[in-house]
């Protein structure tokens, strides 16, 4: 995500622009009259929504600041009955969950150990660069168990295969340098959406589609329903990519890239190691235990921050864990509860029905549509946190009023949204990578609409008929 903006960064009045749009989207909902069927209540939450929405995609405040901002208007509007309710999302255990994760990252990265998988990685792949390449796709995956953050991952890797291309003598425009790094800006956050612990993604996700239907997902469920969508589009995306710039891996073997081996295990890469695995594996055997996934990750969190087991001081936590992720996840859920609560959610559901009620009897036409909405929505919207919030809700109670199975309906739409990265600035994990590449924002752009594509084709071709045979099937 583009650096959020302080104080310091900016002047009064340039703030005042910025953040003037928002403002003027906030106020000509919050006095328009409400429309037939919409709560004044409901008018309100729409009204505070918006706003955070735009925020969060300008990047006029901060993002923390965004949400609690939202929250402190959802009170003073009185769109919400009372500040417990406002609060909604910090009594949920996602927040908890995700900062559980992001420590577990952090320590797996301070220690050594992703680097090290990384480089013995690209150590494999010799002097081929078609090799390296598939090996590099297959990394995403899997680094994503050890090192669930995308983020923190093409932070890695960006380094490592930086150094490669430098020892290939490849120039930083080559079509082969470009595709490595298209690949590790847009297809890399695709093994993370696979897992529940992968990031604000899933989290998010899994908390909303929760909150509507009443029901907990578990790791193990998670995977089951989403490995397949996002690993096909992985690859599906990776053989874009190939082909966008085939001529960048002809010409047979380079130079063998001489990557130092890293030497014996640090002990605290050993810890790293012992406290991740330990971790996953109370994730995996959840049918067994039933504990809530934000149990495994805050007793990682726990151990971690033990004064003797030298991973992580309480002050490296402090100031490295990122509490953006935690401030914009609490006050997302806070807004979604809101939408729901005061039935904004359903009268926006209700407008969308009325526009495809022609469809109604064919609902494959029917989830085309929303998809097909939805991917309009995530190029208009850039923070993935705002659109989760907002796409969510309304597709599901969209699904459910016209005979669709609301699950579905909901894990379709975080596909298509979290499947491209349309803006060198669109994701977190995608910034950086970007501006080290070459790659311009229009070639960005490009491959983010081919990726849209790719993600309703897999999401129809090959994810609704696997959803049905476990036994989510598109309509109830």
């Amino acid at each position: 995500m583009i650096q959020a903006l302080s104080a310091v960064d900016v002047s009064p009045r340039v703030l005042a622009i910025k953040a003037g749009p928002p403002v003027v989207v906030f106020l000509a909902i919050l006095l328009a009259p409400a429309p037939e069927g919409l709560t004044e209540e409901g008018k309100r939450s729409l009204a505070v929504m918006a706003l955070a929405v735009v925020l969060w995609a300008t990047e006029a405040l901060p993002i923390g600041v965004t949400g609690m901002l939202s929250l402190v208007l959802l009170v003073l509007i009185k769109a919400v009955a009372d500040i417990e309710v406002a609060l909604y999302g910090f009594s949920q255990p996602v927040p908890y969950f995700l900062i559980g994760i992001l420590t577990l990252g952090l320590a797996v990265h301070k220690s050594g150990l992703a680097e090290r998988s990384a480089l013995y990685l690209v150590r494999l792949a010799g002097g081929n660069a078609t090799r390296l390449y598939v090996q590099m796709l297959i990394s995403f995956a899997l680094l994503t168990f050890a090192l669930p953050s995308a983020t923190t991952r093409s932070a890695i890797l960006v380094h490592v295969y930086e150094q490669v291309m430098d020892k290939w003598r490849t120039p930083r425009e080559s079509p082969l340098n470009r595709a490595v790094m298209m690949a590790m800006g847009s297809l890399n956050r695709l093994a993370s959406t696979a897992l529940l612990a992968g990031g604000i993604t899933p989290v998010v996700a899994s908390s909303l589609l929760s909150q509507s239907l009443d029901v907990d997902f578990s790791w193990t469920r998670w995977f089951a329903l989403m490995a397949l969508p996002f690993y096909a589009i992985l690859v599906v995306g990776g053989a874009g990519v190939y082909l966008l710039y085939r001529s960048g891996f002809r010409g047979g073997s380079g130079v063998i890239a001489r990557v130092e081996a890293a030497g014996p295990l640090a002990l605290a890469e050993k810890k790293a190691a012992l406290i991740a695995a330990g971790t996953a594996l109370l994730w995996f055997t959840d049918f067994a235990h039933g504990l809530p996934p934000a149990v495994p990750a805050l007793i990682a969190l726990v151990v971690i921050l033990t004064p003797g087991l030298g991973l992580l001081s309480w002050r490296e936590f402090e100031r490295d864990i990122g509490w953006s992720s935690f401030f914009v996840i609490a006050t997302s859920l806070s807004l979604a509860h809101a939408l729901i609560g005061s039935g904004a959610a359903a009268w926006f559901a209700d407008t969308l029905v009325g526009g495809v009620e022609g469809l109604r009897g064919s609902p494959i036409l029917l989830l085309l549509a929303l998809s097909g909405a939805a991917a309009v929505v995530r190029v208009l919207m850039p923070s993935i946190v705002g659109y989760l919030a907002f796409v969510i809700p309304v597709a599901m109670a969209t699904g459910a009023s016209l005979g669709l199975n609301p699950l579905v309906c909901g894990l379709a739409v975080v596909i298509v949204g979290d499947s491209a990265v349309y803006y060198p600035a669109g994701s977190a994990s995608s910034i950086f990578v970007f501006q080290r590449s070459g790659i311009r924002a229009p070639e960005v752009f490009r491959f983010g609409l081919i990726m849209t594509g790719v993600s309703i084709a897999v999401l129809f071709a090959i994810v609704l008929p696997y959803w049905s045979l476990i036994g989510e099937g598109l309509t109830r």
